[in-house]
């Protein structure tokens, strides 16, 4: 369980397989701030971009842990298949303030920057969501995005999906890593999980 809101920013440096085909998956070396890892154990789970990931070995000096993602993982989110940097969270303990919104780690699908353009001193991200999302999308509601807890301004549904607006303060620019999105980005997904509950009950 997580928040949404990230303790770090990391870095993917290098990536191997660990299989011979496409069913295998890859093997992640990541490059964590300095004592991120000093109260971490094998077997943690770090959300990485919104993903949640088991680390398999670390090393507290270097501040380097491995992961190891599955080719389904792979397939279904986004920025885990290169090198760059990314969004870290730790998981969360029981006695943590909720300062995001809840948060599972369990990318829900992909979207694309379709808009990102300094307003004022903030920045308005657009982001296009598959249309199923629409039912869990609300106005001035939560999303995740690249394991990032966001309020919608907007929701609006279009042609391909439905489109969201967010207001990034330069806060966040400095302290994610989402200031590196561009227009045609991917980016990693979560709908509220009170959303996905409530339209659970609704269709039965």
């Amino acid at each position: 369980m997580f928040t949404g809101i990230i303790t770090g920013v990391g870095e993917i440096k290098t990536i191997s397989d660990l299989g011979a085909s496409a069913q295998f998956g890859k093997r992640l070396s990541i490059q964590a701030p300095a004592g991120y890892l000093s109260d971490v154990g094998l077997g943690d789970s770090i959300a990485l971009n919104g993903a949640c990931m088991t680390v398999t070995t670390f090393d507290v000096a270097a501040n380097q842990f491995t992961i190891d993602i599955s080719a389904e993982s792979l397939s279904k989110t986004a920025g885990l298949d290169s090198t760059g940097r990314i969004n870290l969270e730790k998981a969360l303990r029981a006695h943590d303030r909720l300062g995001g919104h809840i948060v599972s780690g369990h990318v829900d699908g992909v979207g694309i920057v379709t808009h990102l353009a300094l307003v004022g001193e903030s920045w308005e991200l657009r982001i296009l969501c598959p249309a199923s999302f629409g039912k869990f999308l609300a106005t001035k509601g939560s999303a995740t995005i690249n394991g990032v807890s966001l309020t919608t301004n907007t929701v609006q549904d279009v042609a391909g999906g439905c489109e969201i607006s967010i207001n990034l303060i330069p806060h966040t620019i400095e302290n994610t890593a989402l200031g590196e999105l561009k227009v045609g980005s991917q980016v990693n997904l979560e709908i509220d999980l009170i959303a996905r509950y409530v339209e659970r009950m609704l269709v039965r």
